[in-house]
């Protein structure tokens, strides 16, 4: 039985939906970079994934960056292999909606990478993010090495040091190894500048992230 959309909390192993093998048919040409969006990619470029609200208007933030040469968006935290979109909205994959994001380090860092993160979405809401409601909607950040896990963790605590200064709650963001990125259906990939009149609602707190 598919329960109502947008839970709040993550369900249990017993409700997770058993998915798929099938993987995700997506194009792999950025549709505003035009270069690669799934691997390999080449050897001087690192990767990222964040977690920070509706997809669309994250993706199009870090592809807005220089240095970032490719995006894509996809599920993963939860547990439901090679998950459908409608999937992921019941709640009942466990998965996060991310963005993965292939950046050349000579050029922009990790470091810079995580200060846009804190700062572009509001990381003590929990399972939601503004009018976005539910699991999917989670703040996190979904490490690819045990150098970024470090430096992640050292963010948010300096984040956390700076929101209490402002007045706000404690951050809610999981911060975990990223162990699958599943892509999500090509008309999600690059959809603001597909439909540039889409639905954006990222929306930081204004407070500055002191490096």
């Amino acid at each position: 039985m598919i329960l109502p959309l947008k839970k709040s909390i993550l369900p249990e192993l017993s409700q997770v939906l058993p998915g798929r093998t099938t993987e995700m048919s997506v194009s792999n040409v950025h549709f505003v970079t035009g270069q690669p969006i799934k691997p390999p990619f080449e050897a001087h470029l690192e990767q990222a994934c964040f977690g920070m609200g509706c997809f669309w208007g994250v993706e199009r933030k870090f592809w807005q960056q220089q240095g970032v040469i490719s995006t894509a968006v996809g599920y993963c935290g939860g547990v439901t292999p090679n998950p459908t979109y409608k999937e992921v909205c019941t709640g009942l994959t466990a998965h996060n909606e991310v963005v993965r994001v292939i950046y050349d380090p000579a050029i922009i860092s990790y470091a810079e990478l995580l200060a846009i993160f804190w700062t572009s979405h509001d990381p003590t809401q929990g399972m939601s993010q503004g009018n976005d409601v539910g699991t999917q909607y989670r703040s996190g950040i979904y490490t690819f090495n045990d150098d970024q896990y470090e430096l992640a963790t050292q963010s948010q605590a300096r984040y956390q040091a700076q929101l209490d200064l402002a007045g706000y709650s404690k951050i809610t963001t999981e911060i975990k190894p990223l162990d699958r990125f599943y892509y999500a259906e090509e008309y999600h990939q690059q959809y603001l500048a597909k439909e540039p009149m889409g639905y954006c609602g990222l929306r930081g707190l204004g407070v500055l992230y002191n490096a």
